[in-house]
């Protein structure tokens, strides 16, 4: 199936911050055999929260390099369609085109939703780089059997990078830009930070009535 959709992924194309009003970042909290996926969503360029929807889930599909969309699809997809604001991008705790066969969970969700998605990750999944530089801006790119598939980005001076590719629908300049723009006192874009945590809260059953 991966590969079968892998072709339709569009990279590009360039995406205008300017004309950005909403952004949301989406997130998976998993426990035993429940996932509990939030979408938090952001005024840009502000970054203050203004709508949080969660959404849980069976797990059915094990945990399996490479195929985490399939584990993590169903609750994701359920906190999306409960989204009321007009959400202009998303940022995906996941992998885009950084994949072995260029379909991490950000494009496969990405082929389906109506705005330009990206793949923000905290961590490799394949691919060779460099050490970027140690500045808030500094990348090198991810090479992945002589093909550029994402960008290895510092958020913030000194901290670990994270790994930044194409959803759908967006250039891998504009991905980066945009995830450099929803970076603020933190190594991981605001979006995605918001929803991590409102995940958390929400497997612990921490979040207020209503909330979600």
């Amino acid at each position: 199936m991966q590969d079968e959709l892998a072709p339709r992924v569009e990279a590009g194309p360039a995406l205008d911050l300017d004309r950005l009003r909403y952004v949301a970042g989406a997130d998976v909290s998993t426990e035993k055999d429940m996932a509990y996926a939030t979408v938090a969503v952001l005024s840009f360029p502000e970054l203050a929260v203004v709508e949080v929807q969660g959404f849980e889930a069976p797990l059915k599909f094990p945990y399996v390099p490479g195929l985490l969309a399939f584990r993590e699809i169903p609750s994701v997809k359920g906190a999306l369609e409960k989204v009321e604001s007009p959400v202009d991008a998303v940022i995906f705790d996941a992998q885009g085109l950084a994949h072995p066969r260029r379909m991490g969970l950000a494009s496969h969700l990405g082929l389906f939703l109506d705005v330009p998605s990206v793949g923000c990750a905290k961590s490799r999944l394949v691919g060779k780089h460099e050490e970027p530089g140690p500045r808030k801006g500094d990348s090198v790119d991810l090479i992945d059997r002589g093909e550029r598939v994402g960008k290895v980005v510092r958020t913030r001076d000194g901290v670990s990078p994270v790994y930044v590719s194409v959803g759908n629908r967006i250039s891998l300049e504009s991905a980066v830009e945009l995830v450099l723009a929803c970076c603020t006192r933190y190594r991981l874009p605001e979006p995605t930070r918001q929803a991590h945590n409102a995940a958390n809260r929400l497997r612990r059953r921490e979040a207020p009535e209503g909330l979600f």
